[in-house]
């Protein structure tokens, strides 16, 4: 049950990548702004203070970072699902993940478009 456990939030993580179906698009680098939070039980590292019983965020950050200037997917449904199981894989003590990923300036009149989901370790997921 993940709304019992702690969450643990990346905000605004904004990268440049190639994403879209659009011939222009599949050339030029556009912003990625990607929002996630990691339902994991964080007691042992409160406990310990030591970082080996933590999740670790920068090293998550890092690989969903790289991910994003290293991929050139056509759809944002590919990408944040991709991002999503590199959370899911990075730490076992991870047991869900709600991630928003969203191309700013994407469509006229409005200042971005995305897509959320929401996964859980087991398989279970809904749609946001």
């Amino acid at each position: 049950m993940t709304d019992r456990l702690d969450q643990i939030h990346i905000r605004d993580l904004l990268v440049s990548g190639i994403l879209g179906i659009n011939p222009d698009e599949r050339i030029n680098r556009q912003d990625i702004l990607v929002n996630a939070t990691l339902w994991a039980d964080t007691r042992d590292a409160a406990t310990s203070d030591d970082i080996d019983d933590a999740v670790n965020y920068r090293t998550i950050t890092k690989q969903l970072i790289a991910h994003i200037e290293q991929g050139e997917p056509m759809l944002v449904e590919r990408i944040v699902a991709e991002l999503v199981e590199i959370c899911l894989d990075a730490d076992s003590r991870i047991t869900a993940v709600e991630m928003t990923v969203e191309k700013p300036g994407a469509l006229r009149h409005a200042r971005s478009v995305g897509i959320t989901i929401y996964r859980t370790r087991n398989g279970g997921d809904s749609h946001a």
